[in-house]
């Protein structure tokens, strides 16, 4: 294993033993006690969620936070849930994946450029961490980027992805500020370029956006083909 293998392993550690917020440790586990019907065989994962994909990405995809049913269960953000079926495909379209789905850690799924993680990693109440939950989450994801090393652009999924990224950037490159003046705003297809973290934004993958077509397909496949340029990486690299 290399030294950077293991030093992510060693966080992944750290991360999956979290319970810095009682509210969200109460909840996921609770979830995972209570469990969907339709997974009321499966043994549920029920503590934080680390990133994943490539130690060597140069695009970092921040979401939000695991999904009860999805992340929660399976270990892995954006692992069996509708989110994760629309982003996945996308992810293999735009060559950044293997494989268009992913239903379970273990699958075969190889990711290529990219690292997927999220703002805060706990499966919130109603999909709504507070901004306390986000702050104490941020640290895990400075320490992810700085370990990863080549991460030069972040794909932020939603407005609190967004507002999480800019503060990730400052703590970053030890700017006082959280962000900066006047606040660069969220827009599906916002562009904040700024070395070394330059920032994209994107509606978030979820069902509320997708089958209302307020994201379709070939949006967020935009988004991801301005991420590989942005990270100066070629269009059609074989994932």
């Amino acid at each position: 294993m290399s030294e950077r293998a293991g030093a992510l392993a060693a966080l992944e550690r750290r991360v999956v033993a979290c319970r810095r917020c009682p509210r969200l440790v109460a909840w996921r586990e609770e979830v995972a006690r209570q469990k969907r019907a339709a997974f009321e065989q499966e043994r549920y994962w029920g503590r934080a969620v680390p990133g994943f994909g490539d130690p060597a990405a140069r695009v970092l995809l921040l979401g939000l936070a695991p999904a009860a049913h999805g992340g929660n269960r399976t270990g892995r953000v954006f692992t069996g849930d509708r989110s994760g079926d629309f982003l996945f495909a996308a992810l293999h379209r735009t060559n950044f994946a293997n494989q268009p789905t992913s239903r379970r850690r273990g699958d075969g799924l190889a990711l290529r450029d990219v690292w997927i993680t999220a703002a805060v990693r706990c499966a919130p109440p109603a999909n709504r961490p507070t901004s306390a939950e986000r702050d104490a989450c941020l640290p895990y994801a400075a320490e992810e980027v700085a370990l990863l090393g080549g991460v030069r652009v972040v794909v932020c999924l939603g407005a609190f992805a967004w507002d999480a990224a800019l503060r990730l950037r400052a703590r970053l490159v030890g700017e006082a500020q959280e962000a900066p003046r006047p606040r660069p705003r969220f827009a599906h297809g916002a562009e904040w370029l700024q070395e070394p973290l330059s920032l994209v934004g994107c509606f978030h993958p979820s069902q509320q956006n997708t089958f209302t077509g307020r994201l379709t397909e070939p949006m967020l496949d935009a988004v991801l083909i301005r991420a590989r340029a942005l990270a100066g990486l070629p269009a059609d690299a074989a994932a």
